[in-house]
């Protein structure tokens, strides 16, 4: 059981907070293990719109398989931020030092760099405050025009509605593919991924269509990717022929097909995989490759 532990903190965005919770809620729904909770420096915290939330005073004991999420607050420039209390940064700090997952939602990035959490790493926030925080924490790296970002466990997204985006983003590698696609079908949520970020799932990019047709075909292939699959089962699966399935995938994909679709699912997951530890021929063969010669090749392609 992997527990999303939200830090609340004065004029907290209600979507900041309800968009990321309700991703891993309807992932728990689906049979993922997760459990939410909320912590803050006061038992009462009152959101930006108005609406007041509770929370504990005390943090859960964390493991590196949980996460820490930061939804962003209501204040004209990031100087005029709550500042965080020694034992909220400290929570922060330990979580990410014992192998932990942080996340900054909008303005949510700033309690990560109170935290020194942004220095030497990549990082986003809203677009009306990018400039705000690079001057504020001159050692990060700020990616502007992007959705999102991760480095080394510390996630950061522009805001708002964007902190689905992230959220998506972290069940798919944690889970793969086929897991953010149903959750995202279930949130009805097919708006525009964060193309130009190369830590973005594959299946978030290809998702900002709406022809059921080829999202059926696509949480097949995503459930599968890693089995071999052929075209006319595919076509069959969804009702179509052969023919309309791949002009239908090539038409709203960018002008990929499906056996592309999918071994660009698997090329992603490899990738992960090998960033985690694993060698390339585990890799490989995880990802339903013959070995580990396909995936080099494949990679040497993507480059």
């Amino acid at each position: 059981m992997s527990r999303v532990v939200f830090l609340l903190l004065p004029g907290v965005h209600l979507l900041d907070l309800a968009g990321p919770a309700q991703v891993f809620f309807t992932a728990a729904d689906s049979g993922h293990p997760y459990t939410l909770g909320y912590v803050a420096e006061q038992p009462e915290v009152a959101s930006a719109q108005g609406l007041p939330l509770r929370a504990s005073l005390d943090w859960p004991e964390l493991g590196p398989e949980d996460l820490v999420v930061v939804p962003g607050w209501r204040a004209r420039t990031l100087a005029d931020s709550p500042v965080l209390g020694p034992a909220s940064l400290r929570a922060l700090r330990e979580h990410h030092a014992r192998g932990g997952t942080v996340a900054g939602v909008c303005s949510g990035a700033e309690a990560l760099g109170q935290a020194g959490l942004l220095d030497g790493r990549r990082c986003t926030t809203h677009h009306e405050v990018q400039d705000e925080l690079a001057r504020r924490h001159p050692r990060s790296h700020l990616v502007r025009d992007v959705l999102f970002t991760a480095d080394d466990r510390v996630v950061t997204s522009a805001g708002i509605a964007s902190g689905i985006d992230l959220s998506l983003y972290l069940i798919a590698t944690r889970h793969g593919p086929a897991a953010a696609a149903q959750v995202a079908r279930s949130m009805v949520v097919y708006s525009r991924r964060n193309g130009d970020e190369p830590q973005t799932s594959v299946m978030l990019r290809h998702r900002s269509h709406l022809s059921d047709t080829v999202h059926r075909a696509q949480d097949l292939i995503d459930a599968q990717f890693d089995k071999p699959l052929r075209l006319p089962d595919l076509a069959a699966a969804v009702g179509v022929s052969e023919r309309t399935l791949t002009r239908s995938f090539a038409r709203v994909t960018g002008g990929l097909t499906p056996l592309r679709y999918q071994q660009t699912l698997r090329l992603e997951r490899a990738e992960h995989l090998i960033g985690q530890g694993a060698t390339v021929h585990a890799a490989a063969r995880s990802v339903g490759l013959q070995d580990a010669r396909t995936l080099r090749r494949m990679r040497a392609r993507a480059q």
